[in-house]
């Protein structure tokens, strides 16, 4: 049987309430699941939780489901707004353990903060530091619809059919802005990649 009628008929199970699908569903999209939202939580615990969230939300809202995309396309939307939202979610209780945490401390138990000793840094670490920084400098003056691609694709290493499936444009579109944002960046980084390479042939003589 053919992919698209596998999912066909996957789909009417589910839709019929067939609760055997579930495991069907898990079978065929259970490890991809796991590996997009590892690729964006960078925890495997933390994935396997968001597969089974996504496995039973799929399952729960198939009636959504209106059939203009591949059903893994759907599916892997659901991943990235399950992941994302999990992500938010932690951000949220670090940050409320955080200020708990200050909170309980009065001024004189307060640790004071250690000025930055930069002189065990040898000079290619700060080289890196101020690549990065670059980076994400440059990356912040991208358009929207030029540095989404670059972030799904470059930065957290979804393939050209994720990131089509989850931005809702054909792959050939996606490529077109993710060549046109990656011509942005280099321009961006351009005089201080310049640099790096002039640091990097000083050093050597």
């Amino acid at each position: 049987m053919r992919q698209h009628e596998v999912e066909r008929d996957l789909i009417g199970r589910m839709r019929a309430r067939d609760g055997s699908a579930v495991g069907d569903l898990a079978s065929l999209y259970g490890p991809r699941i796991q590996q997009l939202a590892f690729r964006y939580l960078k925890n495997w615990e933390d994935a396997e939780e968001v597969a089974q969230d996504v496995l039973m939300k799929v399952y729960r809202k198939i009636e959504a489901f209106r059939g203009d995309a591949a059903l893994s396309s759907w599916i892997y939307r659901i991943t990235f707004n399950t992941a994302m939202s999990r992500l938010r979610s932690a951000r949220a209780n670090r940050e409320a353990e955080v200020h708990g945490s200050e909170a309980q401390l009065d001024g004189s138990e307060m640790p004071k903060a250690e000025p930055a000793d930069w002189t065990a840094l040898a000079d290619d670490q700060v080289m890196r530091a101020e690549m990065r920084q670059k980076l994400i400098d440059a990356l912040t003056h991208l358009p929207p619809v030029y540095r989404v691609p670059v972030l799904l694709r470059d930065i957290n290493g979804l393939s050209t059919e994720e990131a089509s499936a989850i931005l809702r444009v054909k792959p050939q579109t996606l490529k077109s802005r993710l060549h046109r944002g990656r011509l942005i960046l280099r321009q961006h980084l351009g005089d201080f990649v310049g640099g790096l390479e002039l640091h990097a042939r000083e050093s050597v003589n």
